[in-house]
Formats: structure tokens, sequence, C-alpha cells
């Protein structure tokens, strides 16, 4: 087993070692600059196309509303990453990581803007009548029947990747939290939520989307609102805490504290990383709940979706950094969620453990349903739809499993096979980015044409 894990440990510094970074970040920068900055620019146009997708329009087809769909993906990516995960981007990169988070999140929205216009553009109907789509399909569809077995190893890699990031490591992650906070035992904490994730999983797509459509801005509402209270709070620091963060994202952060100190690589590395594993562009996962979107045009959802990106990270990640840096517990040594608890302690005694054990609770449930939608998809691409329900019985079975186990190796293996998606992804973005530009050079120029002057 040692051998295995030093097998899985290598591979997974190269999958999301510095070249696979690079490779994210040179996708992204590639289609933010055929895009000619559009999805920077046009960031109002995507806000106003997801408050007229509320509901779908007249003849538009697909299972979900755009919003809905956009909806379904953040509850997926909003996660443990926007708590934990921005921590140890802090602890390991010092408050320079930050800056580099937001350039990812800059790039990544040109990326995940591409991904779903790909996904509505190449989705298919299947044998039930529903529309599926994401990177194994338009892979398949857009670069030919040739490509198809890269179409399978996606499928692969989502399918293994669904069980461990998006289901066991989330579990365990609200057992871990609320057993810390309230001494809730892990075992009837894994059968709760395999009770309360099975009733809405097993509906399927439009169950997930409906729940998700209400529990996911309420909840980014209301982790928004406890860290604005924090930041009032330390008002007289968010000026110095954003020096900081623009200071050490070019020069070395020293050792102060329980801080161990960082080089500026740390702080792109783990800036970089933390930013893509929270926000996922270019993972190919949320181009898969987009393509069940009630829509007729793939550039309307596409500017839907590049708002994930945009709020995941510019928004929900900037806050939990703001109040860890401003708290000033970033120099405590602590890592990961116990840095963002402290943080929140700090600012709120009493309370703030609370709200971030219960923000992590209830993102982590979230993302549970968003990413068994997600892998259901893979499986059904690998062994066909009638085998869909098969995967959802297993995936919430394996709920409480991941809520009792100790979890270093499948932690370990899931982190990778999640990098390993993003390899046939951005092949086929790079190989569909003309489709993705005409599109969208032809919808603009459709919208001038149709506006008064």
């Amino acid at each position: 087993m040692e051998q295995v894990t030093a097998m899985v440990q290598s591979i997974n510094g190269v999958v999301w070692g510095p070249v696979m970074l690079i490779l994210l970040l040179g996708v992204g920068l590639f289609l933010q600059a055929g895009l000619r900055l559009m999805p920077v620019l046009r960031l109002g146009t995507g806000f106003s196309m997801l408050w007229q997708g509320r509901q779908a329009g007249s003849g538009d087809k697909g299972e979900i509303s755009p919003f809905n769909a956009l909806m379904t993906s953040l509850s997926a990516t909003i996660g443990t990453g926007n708590i934990a995960g921005v921590a140890t981007a802090i602890t390991l990169g010092g408050p320079g990581a930050v800056f580099w988070m937001w350039v990812t999140a800059l790039v990544g929205m040109a990326t995940k803007y591409s991904e779903a216009v790909c996904a509505v553009r190449f989705r298919e109907t299947d044998e039930a009548g529903n529309h599926v789509g994401g990177p194994m399909y338009y892979i398949r569809n857009g670069l030919g029947r040739n490509w198809a077995w890269l179409g399978v190893l996606f499928a692969l890699f989502g399918t293994v990747a669904s069980f461990g990031i998006g289901n066991t490591v989330q579990a365990n992650s609200v057992a871990d939290a609320l057993f810390t906070s309230f001494n809730i035992p892990a075992w009837l904490t894994g059968i709760v939520i395999m009770v309360l994730a099975g009733s809405v999983i097993l509906g399927g797509i439009k169950r997930i989307s409906a729940v998700a459509g209400k529990l996911v801005p309420l909840m980014a509402v209301a982790y928004f609102l406890a860290g604005i209270v924090i930041l009032v709070i330390n008002a007289d620091e968010i000026i110095p805490a954003l020096g900081l963060i623009i200071e050490h994202a070019f020069t070395p952060a020293s050792a102060t504290g329980g801080f161990a100190g960082a080089a500026v690589a740390s702080a792109i590395r783990f800036g970089v990383a933390r930013g893509v594993f929270s926000n996922e562009a270019g993972l190919g996962s949320a181009p898969i709940a987009h393509a069940a979107a009630q829509t007729s045009d793939p550039v309307r959802q596409g500017l839907v979706a590049m708002l994930g990106t945009f709020i995941d990270t510019l928004v929900i990640c900037t806050i939990t950094a703001l109040a860890i840096i401003t708290s000033g517990q970033w120099l405590s040594g602590e890592s990961g969620a116990a840095l963002t608890s402290m943080a929140f302690r700090h600012t709120l005694p009493g309370p703030g453990d609370y709200i971030v054990a219960i923000a992590l609770a209830i993102f982590a449930f979230t993302t549970i349903l968003g990413w068994s939608y997600y892998g259901e998809r893979c499986f059904q691409f690998l062994f066909g739809a009638r085998f869909c329900m098969v995967y959802r019985v297993l995936f919430v079975l394996a709920i409480p499993v991941g809520a009792m186990a100790h979890l270093d190796f499948i932690w370990l293996l899931a982190d990778t096979f999640n990098a390993l998606m993003a390899i046939p992804n951005l092949i086929a973005l790079l190989m569909l980015s003309p489709v993705v530009f005409s599109l969208t050079r032809e919808w603009f120029a459709r919208e001038a044409a149709h506006t008064p002057s």
C-alpha cells in the first residue's frame, strides 16, 4: 500500500504542479485574449442574463432554468475550498497568494464561459429525453469520433473524483467540523447527511437544481454578511490587509509569529492551485450542469456560467481571506478550516466558531449534491442512462462511510483524479476555441444590430 500511495503522490505532484498550473492559466489567458477580455468587460451583461434566466424562455430546450444551472454548478464549487482552501493558501503562500487567486479567477472567467458555450453547443438528448453535455460530449461531438477516447478518459476521471472530492471528503469535513464545535458523533452526521442528500439526489437533476436554487443563494449571502460584519469590526485593518496582499504577491513574506514565511513562487503556486480548486475553472465539471439549462443559445448560458468563478473566488473567497488577514490570525501558525474558525472567533467571540462550522457543513452538503450530478453524467457516458440509478444509490451509500473513515489516501486519490479531469478538457477547449470565438462574435453582432442607436 505504501508503494501505491507513493506512486499516487508522485502523480499528484505533477498534475497539481507548476506545469498544470501554467497550462490552466495559459489556456485561460489564450481564451481571454481571443474573447478580447469580454468576460471581464461584460460582467454586467452576465448578471443581466442571470436575472433574465430565472425562468426559461418559450421554446427553450433543457431540464432546468439558466439560473438554477448556475446555482447547481455553484453548489459544487462553493465548498470547503472557500473556507479551508483559502486559509491553507495563506498559510503556505502568505497574503500574496490571495492576489494570485484573484488573477486565476479573472482568467478563469474566460475558461468557464468557453466551457458552458461548448456544453450547450454540443449537448445531446439521451434515451430518457434529458439534455446531457459536458467535456465528454463536446469532445466527441465537437472534435469527432476519433477523439472519443479522450472523452472516455474525462468521464472515468470524473466518476472517480465524484466519490472522493465530491462525496466522502466533504462528508468527512462536515463530520469533523460538527464534532469539534458541537460534539456530534461522526456516525450520526454521516447518517443524517445520507438521508438528507439521498432524498434530493435520488430525484435527479430537477430536484437537485430546485434545492440548489434556494439553498446556494441563501448560504452564500449569509456567509457574505457574516464576513462583512467581521470586516466592519476590523475596518481599520482592511487597507493594511490589501497592502499586504499586493506587496507579498511580488515580494517574499518574512517569517513572523507562527507564520513560517513564503517566497513569491509559493504565493503564486498556492494562490493559483487553491483558486482553481475552489472555482474549478478548467476542470470541466461546471459545464455538465450548464448543459442541462433551458436555453437555445450557448453564448447566453456562457455569460451566466462565467459568473460562477466571479462569485466563488472574487466574492466568497475574498471575504474569507480578508477576515483571516484583518484579524491577524494568519500569523498564528494554524492552517485550514481551523485558521478560518480562529479568525472568526477572534473577531466574534462566541458565535464565530459556530458560523464557520455551520457554513462548512452547508457548503459541503451542497457540494455533495452538485458533484452527485457531475459524477452521474460521467457514469452515464461510460455505461448508459439505464444505470444512473445504480450510481445514485452507490453515491448515497458512500456518504456515511466517508464521514467515519480516515481519508488520507482517498483524499490523495480523489485530488489527483480531480486534476486529471483538466487535461482532456483543456485540450478540447483549445481545439474548439475557434467555435467559441465565432459564436461569441455572431451573438454580440446580433445584439448590436437589435439595439436602438
